[in-house]
């Protein structure tokens, strides 16, 4: 079997939106899932090892892309997506799960069938 690709979901405070996208995927067995979030007070702050880690990164919005490149300018980093997934939702919302699917599903086929080397500027 292929490595599995490696994703990691960042949102703000690694509570509501990246859980979710977690929890969604984890049991994917073509996908390894982490997730994190970009403020100081996050259950899980994103780290260098998290973006060394990573096959591609998918922030919740584009503020948090912008973060993680600035925070780690020096660093290879992995391809960042930007979701626009307002937040407005609690943990596991029926209406966030769906949205996620939606974005993610599709994405997840096309990198696995080699799209990962394409840049999806923002």
């Amino acid at each position: 079997m292929t490595r599995r690709l490696r994703v990691l979901f960042v949102c703000a405070m690694n509570r509501q939106r990246s859980v979710t996208a977690e929890r969604l995927y984890r049991n994917d067995a073509r996908l390894e899932v982490r997730s994190a979030g970009v403020r100081t007070e996050a259950n899980r702050r994103v780290s260098e090892a998290d973006l060394r880690w990573a096959d591609i990164v998918f922030t919740m919005e584009r503020e948090h892309r912008r973060w993680i490149m600035t925070r780690f300018r020096g660093l290879e980093l992995p391809r960042i997506d930007a979701l626009d997934i307002p937040d407005e939702f609690e943990v596991m919302d029926p209406q966030l799960q769906e949205m996620l699917r939606a974005m993610l599903d599709p994405e997840f086929e096309h990198l696995l069938n080699g799209g990962l080397g394409e840049e999806n500027p923002d």
